[in-house]
């Protein structure tokens, strides 16, 4: 089961990830959210956190203290 969010706004975003390769040929997995549900859809990581834009509700994942 894919993680979903509901922001400030009513909105349901769900959670995808994928893995870029960066200018120096290292991999990086990056996270972001998308309105539909995709193939590239995930849970939450442990030690993540959903955090919100109060200004315009736009949802970014980031790491707990």
């Amino acid at each position: 089961m894919a993680y979903s969010h509901t922001n400030s706004k009513g909105i349901t975003y769900h959670l995808n990830s994928k893995l870029v390769v960066l200018r120096g040929g290292k991999e990086q997995r990056i996270f972001y959210f998308s309105k539909d549900v995709r193939p590239e859809a995930t849970e939450l990581p442990a030690g993540m956190e959903v955090n919100e834009n109060p200004r315009n509700g736009f949802l970014t994942v980031k790491r707990t203290k």
